[in-house]
């Protein structure tokens, strides 16, 4: 091998080498794979009761201020998607009448991008439902606190549950549900 002939055969491994590089970090950035091994566990408690206080009447112990808890008005099991997942999903009004999404006992994977999305698509089980949930109308309730727990998603004042039927842990980054409920409605 003459010096020209080692001279590009060094070029040509450098380049290969820097493209490999340059496409494994890309790979690490877009992929995050060490999510699939980090857990981030999140603890909210039900959201706070609020006081009530009765009309113009003497006050006595039975008529003072009583905290009203908050009422559920939907609520759904979570199945697995492309990540196992668990837990259920409850929709909350409070005494002032907003509304809270609420995660209980999660479970799932951690990822990149991930939202608690309320829907009006159908849950269907296993690769069926991977990918519907943006095809029709979604409020995005935030971006998902951590893949463990129970977390708490206040929805913007005036959203309408009726056109609303099910929950999904969906990743934005690669368009997937990681898991999904269907909600149920609870009579007032």
């Amino acid at each position: 091998m003459n010096g020209t002939t080692r001279r590009r055969a060094r070029s040509w491994l450098i380049g290969v080498l820097v493209t490999g590089l340059v496409a494994v970090a890309a790979g690490l950035y877009w992929f995050q794979p060490w999510r699939l091994w980090v857990d981030e566990t999140v603890q909210e408690s039900l959201p706070a009761a609020a006081s009530v206080s009765q009309p113009a009447a003497p006050v006595t112990r039975s008529t003072a201020a009583q905290p009203v808890a908050p009422v559920e008005v939907a609520a759904g099991t979570l199945i697995s998607h492309e990540h196992r997942t668990t837990g259920t999903v409850r929709v909350l009004r409070a005494a002032d009448g907003s509304l809270v999404l609420r995660l209980e006992d999660l479970a799932t994977s951690s990822g990149p991008d991930v939202h608690v999305w309320l829907t009006d698509a159908p849950v269907r089980p296993g690769k069926d439902g991977w990918d519907v949930f943006d095809d029709g109308k979604y409020l995005d309730a935030g971006k998902l606190k951590g893949n463990k727990g129970n977390q708490n998603y206040t929805l913007p004042a005036g959203t309408d549950l009726a056109g609303y039927t099910s929950v999904s842990i969906w990743c934005d980054r690669f368009d997937v549900s990681f898991g999904a409920a269907e909600l149920t409605s609870r009579p007032a």
